[in-house]
């Protein structure tokens, strides 16, 4: 039997977000530089979106680029970035064809002009599809986000447009980038690393996470359904003990 089957379609997550860690070191296990990996990645966001599609998960996330990123050599941004405008202008064809929506997140303003104009592009072309919603986390930052809101709170409130006492866990979520978009249920991370990388963290208050020690180029369906198999498996209490959902249900 094949793991797609063994999936309860009732007990899906609406929204799962995933750290597509590893490539780099994929790439230098086979002898090659860093960006061999990143572009071998790419198929395993093919595979992932695919699968999050056919089940009928409703928003998939994925951490493509983060604000600390930029650290980066040089030469890998450069090549991370031409790769994403390619990638991006393939890959609109298939969104359409599978009726998947485009969003990003994250610091746009601060990727170069033809990554943010491609993304513009293939998020106009797709904002019409019904089926899954694609979000890319690109020059994303949980910290940056935060502060970001907390800016425009204050800047509202200097403009008596807000008044402290408005503030509560709704009006800030509504100042995120994510403001339109439900908080994830299941966080994934690939690689073998045990650590957010400051990543949704105001959304994944509880969100369940899942961890597995396979690099992201090599991530395919079974290992995302396996995922939401384990997160069917659990038990979310929200706070409340077991007893008490017994009671509720």
């Amino acid at each position: 039997m094949e793991l797609k089957e063994n999936v309860n379609l009732q007990k899906l997550p609406k929204h799962v977000a995933i750290i597509m860690d590893g490539n780099g070191r994929w790439a230098k296990q086979k002898g090659n530089q860093r960006i061999f990996g990143h572009k071998n990645g790419v198929k395993a966001v093919r595979e992932v979106t695919e699968a999050a599609a056919e089940i009928g998960v409703q928003y998939l996330t994925l951490y493509a680029f983060s604000t600390e990123n930029w650290n980066r050599p040089k030469i890998e941004i450069d090549a991370l970035m031409q790769l994403l405008v390619s990638t991006i202008h393939s890959e609109t064809k298939t969104l359409l064809k599978n009726n998947v929506r485009l969003m990003a997140i994250g610091d746009r303003e601060s990727l170069p002009l033809s990554v943010q104009n491609n993304l513009q592009d293939s998020i106009n072309q797709t904002a019409k599809n019904t089926g899954l919603t694609l979000v890319l986390a690109l020059s994303y930052s949980s910290r940056w986000e935060i502060t970001n809101a907390v800016k425009k709170i204050a800047l509202a409130i200097e403009n008596k447009q807000l008044s402290h006492e408005d503030i509560n866990e709704q009006l800030f979520s509504n100042y995120l980038t994510t403001k339109d978009i439900p908080d994830p249920e299941l966080l994934i991370r690939t690689s073998g690393e045990y650590r957010i990388s400051n990543f949704l963290l105001w959304q994944i208050a509880y969100s369940e996470l899942y961890f597995t020690n396979k690099l992201w180029p090599d991530y395919r369906k079974d290992d995302f359904y396996e995922a939401i198999i384990d997160f069917q498996n659990r038990e979310r209490r929200f706070g409340k003990t077991s007893e008490q959902l017994s009671d509720e249900r």
